[in-house]
């Protein structure tokens, strides 16, 4: 009992002590602790965007006290994948332990590595990447079921931690699994991308000098994604780093696209079309719209493809406000994914200063309003709070006219429970925004035809989110609420 006490401490100190080395990540630690502290065996899966940072979180709490780690092989077979299983038990000491040679065998190796220990404190067990261990007609999930309910559940001192980027395969074959797995989950930690508060965070840490203003424009590049910024040099300005990163020869990310969606999906080229279709589209699409577009079947195929794609965050399903069909629209939130596209065509333009360049261009300044209207969306509670209403329910929409008012569209309607609804209005500029005297009609005329659309009894209201501010005027005087983008890096 002393032992287990002593190893709890340590443990609870190392999490106190990476707290400085981890941004953000509160949750996930609390969940964490309190799984490895529990009085019984606990079954996480750590699941999210590829590049997010999952690995590196586990890793910093508890590889000083990993009792066992493998990781999956990226394309490798069945055979590999089990060699590389075998050496993994041989290192952390199942000296005369027999390789196994199908994966029921491999987990009752782990079985016996288990057995072998007098260790009386939480083991934890982090199997990483596990899509790539489960190849076709393997028997990978055979083998994690027998470990987990015929052995590891009923004893009190396992942390099992399952992890992989693929996340529409932890959802259908563990969260959503029919068999043997089914409801064994006794903790989901989803891993999103950094906020801009996390970003400015992790940027400070790394002393990278970069203004709000190039920290957003960063994120709508890069969309807080940990492995992506960390690949920014102190030394060079936002427009260098880009750059380097992505539009130089042999640059970091410069094949990133086609290898993020090839690592995650089979048949990725199916998913690559529809996430090429949805960037066409700022607010969304239907998918009717999309397989017309595609001039595919709109069946369980594109169901399937939408669905990975929704779990795996690169897009989001909503219902658009007022829609009275209910009729969902899909619309690409991925950042990397939308610049990519955007730009990608671009990199045989110029030999040097890509992004100095394109940043006066009528390109970036498309790119740039489509961008933060998203970075806005995902601030959401920031916005609340800057507008005072965190303690009122609220929903989150977009809206867009129909027949005579179908050119008319607002990115995000906040909903509000007491009786108002603010109509978001976002504009990305690197000086304070001058509205003029056409901006302001065509703000009128939004209002007045999302009340006739939608009948609504609620009083709308203009919101404007800017970078630095609306510049005063005679106009400026007609805005009731404003966010800029300093109040999206507050904490909530």
């Amino acid at each position: 009992m002393r032992a287990k006490c002593a190893f709890l401490w340590h443990i609870s100190l190392n999490v106190r002590q990476h707290k400085m080395t981890i941004i953000g990540r509160d949750k996930e630690i609390r969940d964490l602790k309190y799984c490895y502290e529990s009085e019984k065996s606990e079954f996480v899966a750590v699941y999210g965007r590829r590049r997010v940072g999952k690995t590196f979180l586990v890793r910093e709490l508890f590889e000083p006290e990993f009792f066992f780690y493998a990781t999956g092989i990226l394309n490798g077979d069945r055979q590999a994948q089990l060699a590389s299983w075998n050496r993994e038990i041989l290192r952390y000491g199942g000296d005369g332990i027999p390789e196994a040679g199908n994966w029921v065998e491999a987990f009752v190796n782990l079985n016996k590595l288990v057995a072998r220990t007098s260790d009386k404190g939480k083991k934890v067990i982090f199997l990483d990447e596990i899509p790539w261990m489960a190849t076709m007609r393997s028997d990978f999930l055979a083998g994690l079921d027998y470990f987990w309910n015929r052995w590891a559940s009923a004893r009190k001192d396992i942390l099992l931690i399952i992890c992989g980027s693929a996340t529409s395969w932890i959802t259908d074959n563990i969260v959503n699994n029919r068999g043997g797995l089914h409801n064994r989950l006794t903790r989901q930690i989803l891993v999103d991308p950094f906020n801009l508060r996390e970003c400015r965070q992790y940027y400070e840490s790394r002393r990278i000098p970069l203004t709000h203003f190039q920290m957003a424009e960063a994120y709508m590049i890069f969309g807080g994604v940990p492995y992506y910024m960390s690949l920014m040099e102190p030394h060079l300005s936002l427009y260098q780093n880009v750059d380097k990163i992505y539009f130089a020869e042999a640059s970091d990310l410069r094949n990133e696209f086609t290898n993020l969606y090839q690592s995650l999906f089979k048949n990725a080229d199916s998913y690559v079309r529809v996430i090429e279709t949805l960037a066409k589209k700022g607010i969304g699409m239907t998918r009717g719209d999309i397989a017309f577009e595609l001039k595919i079947s709109d069946g369980g195929r594109l169901t399937k493809i939408l669905q990975d794609l929704s779990e795996s965050r690169f897009i989001r399903k909503y219902i658009a406000y007022g829609n009275r069909k209910k009729e969902s629209l899909y619309q690409l939130t991925d950042f990397f994914s939308l610049f990519d596209i955007r730009f990608r065509g671009w990199r045989e333009s110029y030999s040097t200063d890509y992004w100095l360049r394109f940043s006066s261009t009528t390109a970036y300044s498309i790119w740039s309003g489509v961008s933060f209207e998203k970075l806005c969306l995902l601030h959401l509670p920031q916005i609340r709070k800057k507008l005072g209403i965190s303690g009122v329910l609220t929903a989150a929409y977009s809206w867009r006219g129909i027949n005579e008012d179908a050119g008319a569209q607002i990115d995000l309607v906040i909903d509000r429970g007491d009786n108002v609804i603010n109509l978001c209005e976002a504009k990305f500029s690197s000086a304070p925004y001058t509205l003029t005297k056409s901006d302001s009609e065509s703000l009128r005329n939004k209002r007045a035809a999302f009340v006739y659309s939608t009948h609504t009894r609620k009083a709308a209201v203009t919101t404007m989110i800017t970078t630095f501010g609306l510049k005063k005027n005679m106009y400026s005087a007609e805005i009731t609420s404003e966010v800029t983008l300093d109040d999206l890096f507050e904490p909530v």
